[in-house]
């Protein structure tokens, strides 16, 4: 690729200094290096450590004058992109040396494009995060069937700017399905795909709470809101890996590019 385009990162971040150091270590070993860095801190403790801890990276650092969770400060982040293409990622995932560069391959005749990920769990030692299990995330693209239980992650999607210019921002009222909508509404009017890569690093911790694990009466009311929004009927509430063992969700695993070599990745902060 002779012109290198400038990709845009949101990152949005809460008090989470090894995830955030060890993501900015990924971006680190990136392949495709022109990129604008936007980490927006939802107002917790300061982050600016990270400019210092990796003064190679193009980092932009912007403060909410207060905590109004993630989406929100995502729709912020969408405010400073400079690039040609925007990318996501929640603070704690990881992006394998080669997936901004292959994701820019992949979108070429798309709007928006989305890998497979590896889901690791994980336990925290020396400032650092060691793997303790993983599995893979890689299941067909298919919309219908997405309706009933979206296989999208949000964390390493790109997509061109014209997607927001259409849509507009991140739908703060469905909160915890704010990617499931944001997906359905992309795939709508525009040209979506899923690459064939297990290129993300999905962080799951067992041993904290996460929206794959519990709270279900706490989401319940924003599901019914998402359902009402695209008309999706009665959906389930089933724990995250419940659910995967559905059926018609396992139907629908797909081959992935396995890139991984299981290692962690550790940041300057462990060293």
């Amino acid at each position: 690729m002779s012109y290198q385009p400038l990709v845009s990162i949101i990152i949005p971040t809460y008090n989470r200094r090894i995830e955030l150091a060890e993501l900015a270590e990924s971006l680190y070993r990136q392949t495709y290096k022109n990129l604008q860095i936007i980490i927006v801190n939802d107002c917790g403790p300061s982050v600016d450590f990270i400019q210092e801890l990796y003064p190679e990276l193009a980092i932009q650092i912007v403060n909410m004058p207060q905590n109004l969770k993630h989406v929100h400060a995502r729709n912020r982040g969408l405010q400073e992109v400079k690039g040609d293409f925007i990318m996501l990622c929640d603070d704690d995932d990881l992006l394998l040396p080669i997936h901004i560069e292959r994701m820019l391959q992949e979108i070429e005749g798309y709007d928006l494009v989305y890998p497979d990920v590896e889901i690791f769990d994980y336990v925290y030692e020396n400032n650092a995060r060691s793997i303790t299990d993983r599995f893979v995330f890689a299941y067909e693209f298919d919309v219908t069937a997405m309706r009933r239980f979206s296989t999208f992650f949000s964390s390493g999607c790109i997509f061109r700017p014209e997607v927001i210019d259409a849509l507009g921002a991140f739908d703060t009222d469905v909160f915890h399905y704010w990617d499931w909508d944001f997906f359905l509404r992309a795939a709508e009017q525009f040209r979506v795909k899923r690459a064939p890569i297990a290129s993300v690093l999905y962080a799951f911790s067992q041993q904290g709470s996460s929206n794959m694990s519990g709270q279900l009466d706490n989401m319940r009311p924003f599901l019914d809101m998402l359902s009402a929004k695209h008309q999706l009927g009665e959906l389930p509430t089933k724990n995250f890996f419940l659910l995967l063992e559905e059926p018609e969700v396992k139907a629908r695993q797909a081959v992935t590019e396995l890139i991984w070599d299981g290692k962690p990745i550790r940041s300057r902060l462990s060293k």
